[in-house]
């Protein structure tokens, strides 16, 4: 009995460990971006030895792996999450815009996932190539949506590919330039939320012109906060417990 309850503790320290060394390599990814980062810089910046990173994962890129792979899984959750929060028998086109706005929220809040997806695009192809090839699942969310939204307005139907640059280019434009967006509307207010709301709202009017939006449908939140799930506050762990399948 005291070996097994050994064994727990030491497979829950080692979890413990890799979710440090998850959590840590990801803000430094985000920050600094994928070729300024070397194992050891993880190690001073976790704390934790460098060959004990080694010992747990091998090399920088099979963190940064585990960490798409990680974030992949958290969004597919997230994506799903939303879905499921809109009723049913929500029209499709009532339906496709709570989505997109509520995925965009979740990227105005929520920065590192378009961080880390920008500075992929910036590295070797092998990156950007692994990030979109473990993509799957998330396309088939989207695609079936936009494909459902299609099927009931073919006169006026939508391009997905379109809609989705919009949105990298919202989230990203206020992750990558937030002094800017900051200066854009700093005679109304010097209130960082504020202004989230304010680049938020650019979105929501195409959209709603986009997608035929009823006024009585049409999304007016105080702040971008309210439309984000809370569990978009946990996805480091997704990382940890994707790793931890692949060893079982």
């Amino acid at each position: 009995m005291t070996d097994k309850k050994q064994g727990r503790r030491s497979a829950d320290d080692a979890h413990k460990t890799r979710l440090h060394i998850l959590r840590e390599a990801t803000n430094l990814f985000c920050e600094l971006g994928y070729a300024r980062v070397s194992l050891r810089n993880i190690s001073e910046k976790a704390g934790i030895s460098h060959s004990l990173i080694r010992h747990h994962f091998g090399s920088k890129e099979k963190i940064w792996h585990h960490i798409s792979d990680g974030m992949h899984h958290y969004m597919e959750l997230y994506l799903r999450k939303v879905l499921a929060e809109i009723p049913v028998d929500t029209a499709v086109n009532v339906k496709l815009y709570q989505f997109v706005m509520r995925i965009l929220a979740h990227g105005l809040i929520v920065k590192q996932p378009i961080q880390f997806i920008a500075d992929a695009v910036r590295q070797e192809d092998a990156l950007i190539d692994y990030f979109i090839d473990t993509a799957g699942e998330l396309e088939n969310i989207v695609e079936g949506l936009s494909s459902q939204y299609n099927n009931e307005y073919p006169d006026a139907p939508i391009k997905v590919w379109e809609i989705k640059w919009q949105m990298i280019m919202f989230s990203h434009g206020a992750a990558s330039l937030t002094p800017f967006m900051k200066e854009t509307w700093i005679d109304e207010t010097s209130s960082l939320d504020q202004c989230l709301l304010k680049q938020w709202q650019l979105f929501n009017d195409i959209m709603v012109h986009k997608l035929n939006i009823a006024q009585a449908d049409i999304m007016h939140p105080v702040s971008v906060k309210e439309l984000v799930y809370e569990l978009c506050y946990n996805w480091e762990e997704e990382c940890a417990k994707k790793f931890n399948n692949k060893l079982s």
